[in-house]
Protein backbone atom coordinates (compact mmCIF):
# COMPACT_ATOMS: atom_id res chain seq x y z
CA UNK A 1 0.00 0.00 0.00
CA UNK A 2 1.29 3.46 -0.92
CA UNK A 3 2.27 5.67 2.00
CA UNK A 4 1.20 9.33 1.47
CA UNK A 5 4.26 10.40 3.43
CA UNK A 6 6.54 8.97 0.71
CA UNK A 7 4.90 11.11 -1.95
CA UNK A 8 4.93 14.18 0.31
CA UNK A 9 8.61 13.80 1.12
CA UNK A 10 9.46 13.29 -2.54
CA UNK A 11 7.55 16.40 -3.65
CA UNK A 12 9.17 18.47 -0.92
CA UNK A 13 12.64 17.27 -1.95
CA UNK A 14 11.95 18.15 -5.60
CA UNK A 15 10.64 21.58 -4.59
CA UNK A 16 13.70 22.34 -2.46
CA UNK A 17 16.04 21.48 -5.34
CA UNK A 18 14.59 24.16 -7.61
CA UNK A 19 16.48 27.39 -8.25
CA UNK A 20 14.17 30.45 -7.87
CA UNK A 21 16.13 32.35 -10.52
CA UNK A 22 15.26 29.70 -13.10
CA UNK A 23 11.60 30.64 -12.62
CA UNK A 24 12.16 34.38 -12.68
CA UNK A 25 11.86 34.61 -8.89
CA UNK A 26 14.09 36.45 -6.44
CA UNK A 27 16.29 34.35 -4.18
CA UNK A 28 16.41 37.08 -1.53
CA UNK A 29 14.87 36.65 1.93
CA UNK A 30 14.33 32.89 1.57
CA UNK A 31 14.84 30.94 4.78
CA UNK A 32 14.80 27.55 3.03
CA UNK A 33 16.22 26.35 -0.30
CA UNK A 34 14.13 26.05 -3.43
CA UNK A 35 10.70 27.45 -4.18
CA UNK A 36 8.06 28.16 -1.55
CA UNK A 37 4.97 25.98 -1.23
CA UNK A 38 2.73 28.87 -2.26
CA UNK A 39 4.76 29.36 -5.43
CA UNK A 40 4.32 25.73 -6.45
CA UNK A 41 0.63 25.84 -5.54
CA UNK A 42 0.14 28.91 -7.70
CA UNK A 43 1.95 27.34 -10.65
CA UNK A 44 -0.11 24.13 -10.26
CA UNK A 45 -3.44 25.95 -9.79
CA UNK A 46 -4.15 24.31 -6.42
CA UNK A 47 -4.69 25.80 -2.98
CA UNK A 48 -1.71 26.44 -0.75
CA UNK A 49 -3.39 24.64 2.15
CA UNK A 50 -4.07 21.52 0.10
CA UNK A 51 -0.54 21.43 -1.32
CA UNK A 52 0.89 21.87 2.18
CA UNK A 53 -1.19 18.91 3.38
CA UNK A 54 0.04 16.90 0.39
CA UNK A 55 3.68 17.43 1.34
CA UNK A 56 2.79 16.49 4.93
CA UNK A 57 1.15 13.24 3.81
CA UNK A 58 -2.34 14.38 4.79
CA UNK A 59 -5.61 14.38 2.87
CA UNK A 60 -5.09 11.34 0.64
CA UNK A 61 -3.45 11.01 -2.79
CA UNK A 62 -4.00 13.65 -5.47
CA UNK A 63 -5.92 12.90 -8.64
CA UNK A 64 -3.84 12.15 -11.75
CA UNK A 65 -4.86 15.53 -13.21
CA UNK A 66 -3.76 17.45 -10.11
CA UNK A 67 -0.53 15.47 -9.86
CA UNK A 68 0.25 16.20 -13.50
CA UNK A 69 -0.11 19.94 -12.82
CA UNK A 70 2.13 19.62 -9.76
CA UNK A 71 4.72 17.68 -11.78
CA UNK A 72 4.74 20.48 -14.36
CA UNK A 73 5.02 23.11 -11.63
CA UNK A 74 8.01 21.26 -10.18
CA UNK A 75 9.58 20.87 -13.67
CA UNK A 76 9.86 17.11 -13.21
CA UNK A 77 11.42 15.13 -16.05
CA UNK A 78 9.87 11.90 -17.34
CA UNK A 79 11.60 9.65 -14.79
CA UNK A 80 10.63 11.93 -11.90
CA UNK A 81 7.02 12.20 -13.12
CA UNK A 82 6.78 8.42 -13.34
CA UNK A 83 8.14 8.04 -9.80
CA UNK A 84 5.67 10.60 -8.41
CA UNK A 85 2.72 8.84 -10.06
CA UNK A 86 3.83 5.46 -8.74
CA UNK A 87 4.15 6.85 -5.21
CA UNK A 88 0.60 8.20 -5.52
CA UNK A 89 -0.70 4.80 -6.63
CA UNK A 90 -1.54 5.95 -10.16
CA UNK A 91 -0.61 4.46 -13.51
CA UNK A 92 2.44 6.37 -14.80
CA UNK A 93 1.66 8.89 -17.55
CA UNK A 94 2.82 8.31 -21.10
CA UNK A 95 6.36 9.59 -21.63
CA UNK A 96 6.53 12.82 -23.57
CA UNK A 97 7.99 11.84 -26.93
CA UNK A 98 10.29 13.98 -29.03
CA UNK A 99 11.21 12.40 -32.36
CA UNK A 100 12.98 15.63 -33.31
CA UNK A 101 15.63 15.15 -30.62
CA UNK A 102 18.81 13.81 -32.24
CA UNK A 103 20.24 10.38 -31.62
CA UNK A 104 23.01 10.64 -29.04
CA UNK A 105 26.65 10.23 -30.13
CA UNK A 106 26.90 7.28 -27.73
CA UNK A 107 24.03 5.47 -29.49
CA UNK A 108 25.61 6.20 -32.87
CA UNK A 109 28.84 4.62 -31.60
CA UNK A 110 26.86 1.51 -30.66
CA UNK A 111 25.59 1.32 -34.23
CA UNK A 112 29.05 1.84 -35.69
CA UNK A 113 30.52 -0.92 -33.52
CA UNK A 114 28.25 -3.46 -35.25
CA UNK A 115 30.58 -3.74 -38.22
CA UNK A 116 28.89 -6.66 -40.05
CA UNK A 117 25.40 -6.33 -38.56
CA UNK A 118 23.17 -3.80 -40.33
CA UNK A 119 21.45 -1.69 -37.68
CA UNK A 120 19.41 1.48 -37.49
CA UNK A 121 17.43 3.61 -35.06
CA UNK A 122 13.86 4.45 -36.01
CA UNK A 123 11.37 6.96 -34.64
CA UNK A 124 7.87 6.18 -33.37
CA UNK A 125 6.59 6.79 -36.91
CA UNK A 126 9.35 4.66 -38.45
CA UNK A 127 11.61 7.37 -39.81
CA UNK A 128 15.19 6.10 -39.89
CA UNK A 129 17.17 8.59 -37.79
CA UNK A 130 20.57 6.90 -37.58
CA UNK A 131 22.24 3.87 -39.16
CA UNK A 132 25.59 2.17 -39.56
CA UNK A 133 27.68 1.49 -42.65
CA UNK A 134 26.51 -2.12 -42.82
CA UNK A 135 22.89 -0.93 -43.05
CA UNK A 136 23.83 1.42 -45.88
CA UNK A 137 25.56 -1.38 -47.78
CA UNK A 138 23.05 -4.17 -47.19
CA UNK A 139 19.66 -2.50 -46.66
CA UNK A 140 19.42 1.06 -48.00
CA UNK A 141 21.89 3.89 -48.28
CA UNK A 142 19.81 6.27 -46.19
CA UNK A 143 22.42 8.99 -46.56
CA UNK A 144 21.53 9.33 -50.26
CA UNK A 145 17.88 10.02 -49.43
CA UNK A 146 16.26 13.23 -48.27
CA UNK A 147 15.33 13.03 -44.56
CA UNK A 148 11.58 12.88 -45.31
CA UNK A 149 12.17 9.85 -47.57
CA UNK A 150 14.00 7.84 -44.88
CA UNK A 151 10.79 6.21 -43.76
CA UNK A 152 10.54 2.43 -43.64
CA UNK A 153 6.96 2.26 -44.91
CA UNK A 154 7.56 4.75 -47.73
CA UNK A 155 10.60 2.79 -48.87
CA UNK A 156 8.81 -0.53 -48.70
CA UNK A 157 5.57 0.38 -50.48
CA UNK A 158 6.74 3.12 -52.82
CA UNK A 159 10.03 1.44 -53.80
CA UNK A 160 9.05 -2.27 -53.73
CA UNK A 161 12.04 -3.37 -55.81
CA UNK A 162 14.48 -2.32 -53.08
CA UNK A 163 16.10 -5.75 -52.71
CA UNK A 164 13.62 -7.89 -50.76
CA UNK A 165 13.15 -11.34 -52.31
CA UNK A 166 9.68 -11.35 -53.98
CA UNK A 167 8.52 -14.50 -52.19
CA UNK A 168 9.01 -12.70 -48.87
CA UNK A 169 7.39 -9.44 -49.92
CA UNK A 170 3.77 -10.24 -49.08
CA UNK A 171 4.61 -11.77 -45.72
CA UNK A 172 6.79 -8.82 -44.82
CA UNK A 173 4.18 -6.32 -46.01
CA UNK A 174 1.55 -7.81 -43.72
CA UNK A 175 3.99 -7.86 -40.82
CA UNK A 176 5.21 -4.27 -41.06
CA UNK A 177 1.73 -2.78 -41.51
CA UNK A 178 0.38 -4.70 -38.51
CA UNK A 179 3.42 -3.76 -36.41
CA UNK A 180 3.27 -0.10 -37.44
CA UNK A 181 -0.40 0.08 -36.43
CA UNK A 182 0.32 -1.42 -33.01
CA UNK A 183 3.38 0.71 -32.30
CA UNK A 184 1.90 4.06 -33.35
CA UNK A 185 -1.29 3.38 -31.39
CA UNK A 186 0.78 2.55 -28.32
CA UNK A 187 2.90 5.69 -28.73
CA UNK A 188 -0.13 8.00 -28.53
CA UNK A 189 0.04 11.68 -29.46
CA UNK A 190 1.75 13.35 -31.22
CA UNK A 191 3.02 10.22 -33.00
CA UNK A 192 -0.54 9.12 -33.85
CA UNK A 193 -1.23 12.41 -35.63
CA UNK A 194 1.96 12.12 -37.71
CA UNK A 195 1.17 8.47 -38.44
CA UNK A 196 -2.30 9.42 -39.72
CA UNK A 197 -0.73 11.74 -42.30
CA UNK A 198 1.66 9.01 -43.43
CA UNK A 199 -1.16 6.45 -43.64
CA UNK A 200 -3.25 8.82 -45.79
CA UNK A 201 -0.31 9.33 -48.15
CA UNK A 202 0.37 5.60 -48.50
CA UNK A 203 -3.30 4.70 -48.92
CA UNK A 204 -3.47 7.06 -51.88
CA UNK A 205 -0.23 5.78 -53.43
CA UNK A 206 -0.42 2.03 -52.73
CA UNK A 207 -3.61 -0.04 -53.09
CA UNK A 208 -1.85 -2.95 -51.37
CA UNK A 209 -1.02 -0.83 -48.34
CA UNK A 210 -4.62 0.40 -48.22
CA UNK A 211 -5.93 -3.18 -48.21
CA UNK A 212 -3.54 -4.28 -45.50
CA UNK A 213 -4.29 -1.23 -43.37
CA UNK A 214 -8.02 -1.89 -43.63
CA UNK A 215 -7.43 -5.43 -42.31
CA UNK A 216 -6.70 -3.90 -38.84
CA UNK A 217 -4.13 -6.57 -37.95
CA UNK A 218 -1.70 -5.84 -35.10
CA UNK A 219 1.64 -7.47 -34.28
CA UNK A 220 4.65 -6.82 -32.09
CA UNK A 221 8.05 -6.26 -33.67
CA UNK A 222 10.11 -8.77 -31.69
CA UNK A 223 12.31 -10.98 -33.86
CA UNK A 224 12.19 -12.46 -37.35
CA UNK A 225 14.04 -13.22 -40.56
CA UNK A 226 14.55 -11.50 -43.91
CA UNK A 227 16.23 -12.41 -47.18
CA UNK A 228 17.83 -9.65 -49.26
CA UNK A 229 18.71 -10.02 -52.95
CA UNK A 230 21.95 -8.17 -53.63
CA UNK A 231 22.09 -9.07 -57.31
CA UNK A 232 25.57 -10.22 -58.24
CA UNK A 233 26.43 -10.71 -54.59
CA UNK A 234 23.61 -13.23 -54.18
CA UNK A 235 21.01 -13.68 -51.47
CA UNK A 236 21.75 -12.64 -47.89
CA UNK A 237 19.79 -14.20 -45.05
CA UNK A 238 19.30 -12.00 -42.01
CA UNK A 239 17.81 -12.40 -38.56
CA UNK A 240 16.56 -9.25 -36.89
CA UNK A 241 15.81 -8.22 -33.33
CA UNK A 242 14.12 -5.03 -32.12
CA UNK A 243 15.13 -3.27 -28.90
CA UNK A 244 13.81 -0.34 -26.90
CA UNK A 245 16.19 2.57 -26.33
CA UNK A 246 16.40 3.26 -22.62
CA UNK A 247 15.40 6.81 -21.80
CA UNK A 248 14.01 7.39 -25.32
CA UNK A 249 10.66 5.57 -25.61
CA UNK A 250 10.12 7.33 -28.94
CA UNK A 251 13.01 5.37 -30.49
CA UNK A 252 13.58 1.76 -31.44
CA UNK A 253 16.83 -0.01 -32.31
CA UNK A 254 16.69 -2.74 -34.98
CA UNK A 255 19.71 -5.00 -35.48
CA UNK A 256 20.15 -7.52 -38.31
CA UNK A 257 22.63 -10.37 -37.96
CA UNK A 258 23.77 -12.81 -40.67
CA UNK A 259 21.77 -16.05 -40.60
CA UNK A 260 24.75 -18.24 -41.52
CA UNK A 261 28.55 -17.92 -41.84
CA UNK A 262 28.06 -17.73 -45.60
CA UNK A 263 25.76 -14.73 -45.15
CA UNK A 264 28.37 -13.11 -42.91
CA UNK A 265 30.96 -13.62 -45.64
CA UNK A 266 28.70 -11.96 -48.23
CA UNK A 267 28.19 -8.97 -45.94
CA UNK A 268 31.92 -8.69 -45.31
CA UNK A 269 32.47 -8.71 -49.08
CA UNK A 270 29.96 -5.89 -49.50
CA UNK A 271 31.69 -3.90 -46.75
CA UNK A 272 35.01 -4.19 -48.61
CA UNK A 273 33.60 -3.01 -51.93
Amino acid sequence: MNDPLDLGQYLRTCRERLEPAAFGLSAARRRTPGLRREEIAQRAHVSVTWYTWLEQGRGGPPSPEALERIATALALDDDQREHAFLLAGHRPPRPRLDDAAPVSPRLQRVLDALSTSPAYVKSSTWDVLAWNRAAARVLTDYGELAPEQRNILRLFFLRPAAGLVPTYWERTARFIVATFRAETTRAGEPAAARAALLVAELRAASPRFAALWDAHDVRSHGEGTKVIDKGGDGLIGLEYSAFAVDGRPDLGLVVYTPSTPADATRIARLMEA
